[in-house]
């Protein structure tokens, strides 16, 4: 069977924890820093991005569980 390739989801997320990994030592130059952190958010829009896409392609048009408008009392 062939290796399993990451997908892209996983592939941010796992950017995303290097960054944090290096940003916590603490050892970068300030415009270092600042770079990674930019490159972060970046990443972290693109993943948002993907999650987006991932929902809408599974959307059935039916309401999720538990976001139905609540009744009001009366």
């Amino acid at each position: 069977m062939a290796p399993r390739m990451p997908d892209q989801l996983e592939d941010l997320v796992d950017r995303l924890n290097r960054a944090a990994v290096t940003l916590r030592d603490g050892e970068l130059a300030p415009d270092r820093a600042a770079a990674l952190v930019d490159e972060c958010a970046r990443l972290a829009a693109e993943a948002g991005a993907e999650l987006d896409r991932r929902v809408r392609a599974t959307d059935t048009g039916a309401p999720a569980p538990g976001s139905g408008q609540l009744a009001l009392g009366g």
